[in-house]
Parts: C-alpha cells; structure tokens; sequence
C-alpha cells in the first residue's frame, strides 16, 4: 500500500465545513464538524488517486515548502 501527502484546506462554510485539496483538483467534501470534514477528504483523496491510479494518471507531488499567508490589498471603492 503506498502513502501519499497532500496538503488539505478546511474552512467553514455557511452551517459546515469545507475541506479540499489543492494539488487534486475536483477533490473536495463537507462536514458538519472538521473532524467529520478530515475524516470525508481523507476517503475522497483515496478514491480520487485510486481512479487516478487507474486511468493512468500521475499522482501530483506537492513540493516543499507550502505558504499560507493572509494578505491585505488595498482596493479603491
């Protein structure tokens, strides 16, 4: 069985928690908890590279390091 890394974004989302994965896109879930949210993308990023695996795709490799940052930009109103 091989392991795979991917970073993955949860953020809250009206009454729940949306959870995706950046380097995988079309991979995301909902939670209505984030631990319900982790659990949920966990199991979508195994489907996801499994049908990946099996239409001969390559699984991407998300390179070292990753920034999240907040940013603030000025916009004229």
């Amino acid at each position: 069985m091989a392991m795979y890394r991917f970073t993955v974004v949860i953020e809250p989302d009206e009454d729940v928690f949306h959870a995706y994965v950046p380097a995988l896109p079309g991979c995301h879930t909902f939670g209505v908890t984030v631990e319900e949210a982790r659990a949920n993308i966990a199991e979508a990023i195994a489907l996801h590279v499994e049908s990946m695996l099996e239409d001969g795709e390559p699984i991407p490799i998300e390179r070292e390091p990753l920034f999240i940052t907040h940013l603030s930009v000025p916009v004229v109103t």
